[in-house]
Protein backbone atom coordinates (compact mmCIF):
# COMPACT_ATOMS: atom_id res chain seq x y z
CA UNK A 1 0.00 0.00 0.00
CA UNK A 2 1.35 3.44 -0.89
CA UNK A 3 2.35 5.86 1.84
CA UNK A 4 -0.47 8.26 0.98
CA UNK A 5 -3.06 5.49 1.24
CA UNK A 6 -1.58 4.38 4.55
CA UNK A 7 -1.79 7.92 5.88
CA UNK A 8 -5.41 8.19 4.76
CA UNK A 9 -6.33 4.91 6.44
CA UNK A 10 -4.42 5.81 9.61
CA UNK A 11 -6.21 9.16 9.82
CA UNK A 12 -9.62 7.51 9.38
CA UNK A 13 -8.90 4.92 12.05
CA UNK A 14 -7.77 7.52 14.58
CA UNK A 15 -10.85 9.61 13.85
CA UNK A 16 -13.36 6.74 14.04
CA UNK A 17 -11.87 4.60 16.81
CA UNK A 18 -10.66 7.55 18.89
CA UNK A 19 -9.73 6.47 22.44
CA UNK A 20 -10.37 2.79 21.64
CA UNK A 21 -7.14 2.76 19.62
CA UNK A 22 -4.21 1.70 21.81
CA UNK A 23 -1.46 1.83 19.17
CA UNK A 24 -0.88 1.96 15.42
CA UNK A 25 2.28 1.11 13.50
CA UNK A 26 3.30 0.68 9.87
CA UNK A 27 5.70 -1.93 8.54
CA UNK A 28 6.33 -3.23 5.03
CA UNK A 29 3.46 -1.23 3.63
CA UNK A 30 0.83 -2.55 6.04
CA UNK A 31 -0.84 -0.98 9.06
CA UNK A 32 -1.22 -2.76 12.40
CA UNK A 33 -3.42 -1.47 15.20
CA UNK A 34 -4.02 -2.69 18.74
CA UNK A 35 -7.14 -2.37 20.86
CA UNK A 36 -8.06 -3.62 24.32
CA UNK A 37 -9.83 -6.92 24.86
CA UNK A 38 -12.89 -5.14 26.28
CA UNK A 39 -13.27 -3.15 23.05
CA UNK A 40 -12.91 -6.11 20.68
CA UNK A 41 -16.51 -6.55 19.48
CA UNK A 42 -17.29 -2.84 19.26
CA UNK A 43 -14.10 -2.24 17.27
CA UNK A 44 -14.71 -5.11 14.85
CA UNK A 45 -18.31 -4.09 14.19
CA UNK A 46 -17.18 -0.51 13.60
CA UNK A 47 -14.44 -1.60 11.21
CA UNK A 48 -16.99 -3.61 9.22
CA UNK A 49 -19.91 -1.16 9.24
CA UNK A 50 -18.42 2.33 9.14
CA UNK A 51 -18.68 3.61 5.53
CA UNK A 52 -15.21 5.15 5.58
CA UNK A 53 -13.66 1.84 6.66
CA UNK A 54 -15.95 -0.91 5.33
CA UNK A 55 -13.76 -3.93 6.13
CA UNK A 56 -16.33 -6.43 4.95
CA UNK A 57 -13.95 -9.39 4.71
CA UNK A 58 -11.90 -11.22 7.33
CA UNK A 59 -9.21 -13.12 5.45
CA UNK A 60 -7.23 -14.63 8.33
CA UNK A 61 -6.84 -14.97 12.08
CA UNK A 62 -3.91 -16.51 13.92
CA UNK A 63 -2.79 -16.87 17.51
CA UNK A 64 0.51 -15.60 18.90
CA UNK A 65 2.58 -16.46 21.97
CA UNK A 66 4.70 -13.48 23.03
CA UNK A 67 6.21 -15.19 26.09
CA UNK A 68 9.79 -14.53 24.95
CA UNK A 69 9.11 -11.45 22.83
CA UNK A 70 11.56 -8.68 23.58
CA UNK A 71 13.69 -10.89 25.83
CA UNK A 72 16.66 -10.39 23.53
CA UNK A 73 16.42 -6.61 23.98
CA UNK A 74 15.03 -6.54 27.50
CA UNK A 75 11.77 -4.90 26.42
CA UNK A 76 8.13 -5.95 26.70
CA UNK A 77 6.45 -2.58 26.18
CA UNK A 78 5.27 -3.42 22.65
CA UNK A 79 3.11 -6.27 23.91
CA UNK A 80 1.66 -4.51 26.98
CA UNK A 81 3.25 -7.20 29.22
CA UNK A 82 0.73 -9.79 28.05
CA UNK A 83 1.48 -13.18 26.53
CA UNK A 84 -1.26 -14.34 24.14
CA UNK A 85 -2.84 -12.41 21.30
CA UNK A 86 -5.07 -12.98 18.32
CA UNK A 87 -4.11 -11.31 15.05
CA UNK A 88 -6.94 -10.43 12.65
CA UNK A 89 -6.36 -9.64 8.96
CA UNK A 90 -9.11 -7.60 7.32
CA UNK A 91 -9.74 -6.48 3.74
CA UNK A 92 -11.89 -3.66 2.42
CA UNK A 93 -12.69 -4.42 -1.20
CA UNK A 94 -14.51 -1.12 -1.60
CA UNK A 95 -11.55 1.00 -0.45
CA UNK A 96 -8.81 -1.51 -1.39
CA UNK A 97 -7.35 -1.36 2.13
CA UNK A 98 -5.82 -4.07 4.27
CA UNK A 99 -5.57 -3.90 8.04
CA UNK A 100 -4.08 -6.03 10.80
CA UNK A 101 -5.56 -5.89 14.31
CA UNK A 102 -3.77 -7.31 17.35
CA UNK A 103 -5.72 -7.97 20.53
CA UNK A 104 -4.09 -9.36 23.66
CA UNK A 105 -5.94 -11.59 26.11
CA UNK A 106 -5.88 -10.08 29.58
CA UNK A 107 -5.29 -13.42 31.36
CA UNK A 108 -2.06 -15.26 30.53
CA UNK A 109 -3.09 -18.38 32.46
CA UNK A 110 -6.44 -18.79 30.72
CA UNK A 111 -6.56 -16.60 27.58
CA UNK A 112 -10.13 -15.74 26.54
CA UNK A 113 -11.36 -13.49 23.73
CA UNK A 114 -14.81 -12.84 22.30
CA UNK A 115 -15.58 -14.68 19.08
CA UNK A 116 -16.24 -12.52 16.03
CA UNK A 117 -18.11 -15.29 14.21
CA UNK A 118 -21.32 -13.25 14.22
CA UNK A 119 -19.47 -10.42 12.48
CA UNK A 120 -17.47 -12.50 9.98
CA UNK A 121 -18.62 -16.15 9.73
CA UNK A 122 -15.40 -16.94 7.83
CA UNK A 123 -13.53 -16.83 11.15
CA UNK A 124 -15.03 -20.18 12.22
CA UNK A 125 -12.11 -22.51 11.47
CA UNK A 126 -9.50 -19.81 12.17
CA UNK A 127 -10.70 -19.46 15.77
CA UNK A 128 -10.76 -23.23 16.15
CA UNK A 129 -7.16 -23.35 14.95
CA UNK A 130 -6.03 -20.69 17.45
CA UNK A 131 -7.87 -22.58 20.18
CA UNK A 132 -6.24 -25.87 19.16
CA UNK A 133 -2.68 -24.62 18.76
CA UNK A 134 -2.49 -21.84 21.39
CA UNK A 135 -5.29 -22.66 23.84
CA UNK A 136 -7.06 -19.33 23.26
CA UNK A 137 -10.76 -19.71 24.12
CA UNK A 138 -13.23 -17.75 21.98
CA UNK A 139 -16.45 -17.20 23.89
CA UNK A 140 -19.56 -17.31 21.75
CA UNK A 141 -18.11 -19.72 19.19
CA UNK A 142 -20.78 -22.35 18.44
CA UNK A 143 -18.42 -25.30 17.90
CA UNK A 144 -15.07 -24.61 19.58
CA UNK A 145 -13.10 -27.87 19.42
CA UNK A 146 -9.78 -29.06 18.09
CA UNK A 147 -9.32 -28.94 14.34
CA UNK A 148 -5.72 -30.02 13.60
CA UNK A 149 -4.63 -32.22 16.50
CA UNK A 150 -6.25 -35.44 17.66
CA UNK A 151 -9.10 -35.44 20.16
CA UNK A 152 -6.87 -37.04 22.80
CA UNK A 153 -4.06 -34.54 22.32
CA UNK A 154 -2.82 -32.85 25.49
CA UNK A 155 -1.58 -29.27 25.49
CA UNK A 156 -1.22 -26.51 22.93
CA UNK A 157 1.59 -27.36 20.49
CA UNK A 158 2.35 -23.81 19.30
CA UNK A 159 2.93 -22.45 22.78
CA UNK A 160 6.61 -21.75 23.33
CA UNK A 161 6.73 -23.84 26.51
CA UNK A 162 5.28 -26.94 24.83
CA UNK A 163 7.76 -29.88 25.11
CA UNK A 164 9.37 -30.92 21.83
CA UNK A 165 8.53 -34.57 22.43
CA UNK A 166 4.92 -33.79 23.39
CA UNK A 167 3.00 -35.11 26.37
CA UNK A 168 1.43 -38.33 25.08
CA UNK A 169 1.90 -40.75 22.22
CA UNK A 170 -0.60 -43.08 20.61
CA UNK A 171 -0.28 -46.56 19.19
CA UNK A 172 -2.50 -49.39 18.05
CA UNK A 173 -3.02 -52.04 20.71
CA UNK A 174 -3.64 -55.42 19.03
CA UNK A 175 -5.09 -56.91 22.22
CA UNK A 176 -7.68 -54.16 22.63
CA UNK A 177 -7.98 -53.71 18.86
CA UNK A 178 -8.02 -49.95 19.13
CA UNK A 179 -5.74 -46.93 19.32
CA UNK A 180 -4.60 -46.10 22.85
CA UNK A 181 -2.77 -43.17 24.42
CA UNK A 182 0.21 -43.53 26.71
CA UNK A 183 2.97 -41.37 28.19
CA UNK A 184 5.75 -40.42 25.80
CA UNK A 185 8.34 -43.19 25.69
CA UNK A 186 11.16 -41.36 23.91
CA UNK A 187 13.67 -39.44 25.98
CA UNK A 188 13.75 -35.63 25.77
CA UNK A 189 16.04 -34.45 23.01
CA UNK A 190 18.50 -31.63 23.11
CA UNK A 191 18.65 -29.37 20.11
CA UNK A 192 22.06 -29.39 18.45
CA UNK A 193 23.57 -25.90 18.71
CA UNK A 194 24.35 -23.97 15.57
CA UNK A 195 27.98 -24.39 14.51
CA UNK A 196 29.81 -21.27 13.32
CA UNK A 197 32.53 -22.37 10.92
CA UNK A 198 35.75 -20.54 10.59
CA UNK A 199 36.41 -18.24 7.66
CA UNK A 200 37.39 -19.97 4.39
CA UNK A 201 36.13 -23.33 5.71
CA UNK A 202 36.26 -25.99 2.99
CA UNK A 203 38.32 -23.97 0.59
CA UNK A 204 41.08 -25.91 -1.11
CA UNK A 205 44.62 -24.75 -0.54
Amino acid sequence: MSSSRLETLSFRLKDVLADKLVSASERLGELTISVRQADLLWTMETLRDHPELDFEMLIDLCGMDYSTYGAEFGSTSDRMNKRFAAIYHLLSIRHNHRLRIRIFADDDEFPVLDSVINIWPSVNWFEREAFDLYGIVFTGHPDLRRILTDYGFIGSPFRKDFPLSGNVEMRYDPDQQRVIYQPVSIEPRQIVPRVIREEHYGESE
